[in-house]
């Protein structure tokens, strides 16, 4: 297809998904399911294990191969994007004060399912059709127990929010938490692709990079950015020309992230962080966020379900395999969080709260699927088994909460006369 075809065909694709976004947003709404949800679920619909399978037989093909970077650029750009949104919201103020639990919390979320997907990669390691025929069985044993071991922090944060708990203690200590488990969970995956290519220079790049970007960013670009946030202060409102300026900010950090191997969306986020609090961050939230999770958002989801195909599982050993990593998920992140939580001093129902949070996946955990897939580390098999692991845990996330802190959520929403954001 030429490139004038390509850009053409874009536009049916966005209707596409927006319109099937739309679709399968009304039903998760009616189950009590987030946004967000639906959006993962119309990005597997779309794709060959659904509505893929009808493609052929209508004689047209509405996401070609040929398309597939166009779509894949745009999500990123719209994962960058609200990765930024998120680290402005974040407040760092609340997260000192919660820094013991978050700590326990995010290691206790690191180490027990990265050695539960270390355990299960070594056991299934000499299985036909799950691994990369060069992967090696530490290779293998990594690169699980890092998938593993991911939080959807995208996913959380936005659950946070729609929960009603941006700001609160809660919502911030498990913010912290993911964050943390991410950014480990980052440099193991950093170790398995200089391990997988044969370089750990890309390691040590990556990780360094990483630290060395943050410390810039909060040392020198934090402090210089005060002005503009005055400036906002003072006209009550933020000018094109200043949203311009950091929306280039923003672009230059995740490319540079994602030049050492950090991956773009800790670029984004860590700048974030760095905005100027008030005026400024509520001019942003309110320039940029419905565009970014109306638009761009949904073609990531879209992207990941593209390439999954639930069908390719398919015996009873490859179902059991999938119960198996299902379960390994759901132990190693949300009991343990919780046995963490409680350890630390944090009340029943807030503990229990921040383990359902902590087990939901979905972006980041497919972000490092589609790395592992596209590496060759994977096969599309084993992406496909994960992929649904990575759907039952976040479709857990918001029942589970409900069921455990609702009550409590809503009697503090009450005190403080807050209500929960419009859906």
């Amino acid at each position: 297809m030429s490139n004038f075809d390509l850009s053409v065909l874009l536009f049916l694709q966005l209707a596409v998904i927006l319109a099937a976004c739309r679709v399968v947003g009304r039903i998760c709404r009616w189950l009590g399911q987030p946004p967000v949800v639906a959006e993962m679920i119309a990005g597997v619909v779309l794709g060959p294990s659904l509505l893929g399978l009808a493609w052929p037989w209508l004689g047209f093909d509405p996401f070609p191969k040929a398309s597939m970077t166009i779509l894949y650029a745009l999500a990123q750009l719209g994962l960058a994007v609200y990765m930024f949104l998120i680290g402005v919201e974040f407040r760092a103020d609340l997260f000192g004060t919660r820094i013991r639990s978050a700590m326990s919390v995010s290691i206790a979320g690191i180490v027990a399912p990265f050695a539960l997907g270390v355990a299960i990669a070594w056991a299934i390691h000499g299985q036909a059709g799950l691994f990369g025929a060069s992967v090696s069985r530490a290779e293998a044993a990594l690169f699980l127990g890092a998938a593993l071991s991911i939080t959807a922090f995208p996913m959380l944060a936005r659950i946070v929010y729609e929960r009603g708990l941006s700001g609160t203690s809660l919502g911030t200590l498990a913010l912290a938490a993911g964050s943390i488990d991410d950014a480990a969970a980052w440099c193991v995956l950093a170790v398995v692709l200089a391990s997988f290519g044969s370089d750990p220079a890309i390691a040590a790049w990556a990780i360094g990079g990483g630290i060395g970007y943050a410390a810039v960013v909060w040392l020198g670009v934090r402090p210089a950015l005060q002005p503009f946030g005055r400036r906002v202060e003072a006209r009550g409102s933020m000018s094109l020309a200043m949203l311009g300026g950091l929306l280039a900010l923003v672009m230059l950090g995740s490319w540079f992230t994602d030049r050492v191997g950090i991956y773009s969306v800790f670029g984004a986020f860590v700048l974030g962080t760095a905005m100027p609090r008030g005026k400024l961050a509520e001019e942003l939230h309110r320039l940029v966020y419905p565009l970014t999770v109306t638009l761009l958002l949904p073609m990531y989801f879209v992207y990941s379900g593209l390439n999954t195909k639930i069908g390719l599982v398919n015996t009873p050993a490859l179902w059991g395999l999938a119960l198996i990593v299902l379960a390994a998920a759901i132990a190693g992140k949300g009991v343990a969080c919780f046995a963490a939580a409680r350890l630390n001093g944090e009340p029943p129902r807030e503990a229990a709260a921040i383990g359902a949070l902590m087990n939901a996946r979905g972006m980041m955990e497919l972000i490092i699927l589609n790395i592992g897939y596209e590496r060759g580390i994977i096969s599309q098999t084993l992406f496909s088994i994960l992929v649904v692991m990575t759907i039952v845990t976040t479709l857990m996330a918001v029942p589970v909460f409900e069921r455990v802190y609702g009550r409590e959520r809503d009697a503090h929403l009450a005190a403080s006369g807050r209500s929960l954001p419009a859906g």
